[in-house]
């Protein structure tokens, strides 16, 4: 049976772990995910978990651990964020490389320099391109969740990837909510077995990891990354697949993003995190008014499901994207870039105006995004696009 628990989002992590029982779990911590591994290692130390707790030296040596597990044949877990993800880089691109599936979960965190240890998204940006699947949390429940489901998207036979559970850091992470914590042999049987693909330990079958792929004058790394972007390929299927039977197991349905209010809008913000609450919350005041906005929450964002946005935003006439990472000399940040690419070349496509908020833990108030609202709705209607990129609550 299914209780409620007042937990945090790193405690919902923890929670979901030690349901999910990993053989292997290594972590050096860093704020603000310090508290997932706080929760999880007091789990192990009281015998509720078989995990082998690996306590390292540094972020770089917790993924290269988790490496040589999964290789192993090991069902295993990491968490960090921040610098941390940031010395973890060259050993992300190994792990998915090698088509291991880790789970990592991010507690998103402002990168250095200046120092600032509070939540915003750039360092899921940084490793947006390493070859993990990305999921994002709005909130204590779905971080839960997503874990959940997480397992069963990395291991599914036609994916084989690792995969990265964002919450917010000092919003989502450290925020008390109610959770419902599902019956632990409901969750058993959701997640299933682990069965070991080409373990190094099974000497009757050998197999190599991490080999050079030039030997003999044949050079097979351009195949391996072809081969990865077809998993990503199947692991849209797989996401839905595995989102639609959670929801019928357990009442919480999840699909690649979230429309709130969308169907018959004429404007959208675009968003991911833990910001989307106040955001639908501002939907509904400006429905009220009289004005038909919605929300389109980015849940997967890696692969990028670019057909079915489109698809979701195509008939609207302008969209405020929100990004939580700076542009760094882009025209425009991820969010923002990846919607209009999305766009591109669907007939009257509607105005796109990119609004970052929320860096280094930087409050995001309702009234600003209804001043992104009337922006681009003022784009919109008087068929000027202004200033692409705009700032939200930031010192002049």
């Amino acid at each position: 049976m299914s209780v409620v628990a007042f937990k945090t989002g790193n405690e919902a992590i923890a929670e979901a772990w030690r349901q999910i029982n990993p053989d292997v779990v290594a972590a050096y911590p860093i704020t603000p995910s310090t508290t997932i591994m706080q929760a999880f290692t007091e789990m192990v130390a009281n015998g509720e978990v078989d995990t082998e707790m690996i306590c390292v030296e540094s972020e770089h040596s917790a993924m290269s651990a988790c490496v040589g597990a999964a290789a192993t044949g090991g069902r295993v877990m990491t968490a960090t964020s921040a610098q941390g993800l940031a010395l973890m880089v060259e050993i992300l691109y190994i792990a998915s490389g090698m088509r291991l599936p880790i789970l990592l979960a991010l507690a998103t965190r402002a990168l250095s320099a200046p120092l600032n240890i509070h939540g915003d998204h750039s360092d899921a940006m940084l490793m947006r391109d390493s070859g993990w699947v990305e999921i994002f949390s709005e909130n204590v429940q779905e971080a839960y969740d997503n874990m959940l489901q997480a397992v069963r998207i990395a291991e599914h036979p036609n994916v084989r990837l690792p995969v990265c559970v964002c919450l917010d850091g000092m919003q989502t992470s450290h925020q008390l909510e109610n959770l419902v914590v599902e019956d632990d042999a409901a969750v058993k049987e959701f997640i299933g077995e682990f069965t070991p693909y080409h373990p190094l330990v099974d000497t009757d079958h050998p197999v190599t990891y991490g080999a050079c792929s030039v030997s003999f004058g044949e050079d097979f790394y351009f195949e391996a990354k072809r081969q990865q972007i077809e998993a990503f390929d199947h692991a849209l299927r797989v996401v839905q697949e595995i989102g639609k039977e959670f929801g019928e197991r357990f009442g919480r349905h999840y699909g690649l993003f979230e429309e709130y209010r969308l169907e018959d809008a004429e404007y959208a913000i675009v968003m991911a995190g833990a910001n989307s609450g106040t955001a639908k919350d501002v939907i509904d005041e400006l429905r009220d008014e009289g004005k038909k906005v919605g929300l389109l929450k980015i849940r997967l964002f890696r692969p990028w499901p670019w057909q079915q946005l489109r698809d979701a935003l195509k008939g609207l006439k302008g969209i405020a994207v929100f990004d939580r990472s700076s542009p760094a000399g882009s025209i425009g940040a991820p969010f923002f870039n990846e919607i209009r690419s999305a766009l591109y070349g669907v007939e009257n496509p509607p105005v796109v105006l990119n609004f970052i908020y929320g860096l280094g833990g930087r409050q995001l108030m309702p009234e600003h995004i209804r001043h992104a609202v009337e922006q681009t709705q003022l784009a919109t209607l008087t068929g000027v696009n202004g200033e692409l990129v705009g700032y939200l609550n930031i010192r002049e």
